[in-house]
């Protein structure tokens, strides 16, 4: 049975989230479009070209010991041969042991995502990925603004 164009996409967008678990440099390089493309991840500019956004995985995969992505909230929007995909990142990351230990602290996430994807001859290719961090407000300040 032949996959949809959606499943299809979901199906790399899963794979570009899994490549990056397992710290696998060589296959995220190659789920990425050869053509200009951009990335932002929480906090940083727009990095823009294979070579800028390439290395900045680099640099998050040598500095993060430990990396898994819950996604919920997955939605795909198709236009011809773009695809569009939402979610929000459920993160949980410890970066290299301190001192001789395991791993350093983990630390959880909550990032919205917004990746987009090309159909190419190899398959549906990342053009974009676009991270913002959820800035959540914790039930402590709210009681505390009422109590007031």
């Amino acid at each position: 049975m032949s996959r949809t164009d959606v499943e299809r996409v979901e199906a790399a967008n899963t794979t570009f989230y899994e490549t990056m678990e397992r710290g696998d440099f060589e296959e995220l390089s190659k789920l990425w479009l050869d053509d200009e493309i951009s990335c932002v991840h929480p906090g940083w500019p727009v990095l823009t070209g294979r070579g800028e956004v390439l290395r900045s995985y680099a640099l998050i995969m040598a500095n993060t010991e430990y990396i898994q992505f819950f996604l919920t909230d997955v939605k795909v929007s198709l236009a011809g041969d773009t695809a569009l995909v939402t979610c929000t990142e459920n993160i949980l990351s410890g970066g290299p042991a301190e001192d001789g230990g395991e791993l350093g602290p983990l630390v959880g996430q909550l990032v919205v995502a917004t990746n987009v994807f090309r159909r190419t001859s190899d398959g549906w290719k990342i053009w974009s990925h676009h991270g913002s961090p959820v800035l959540a407000d914790s039930d402590e300040e709210d009681d505390e603004d009422t109590a007031q």
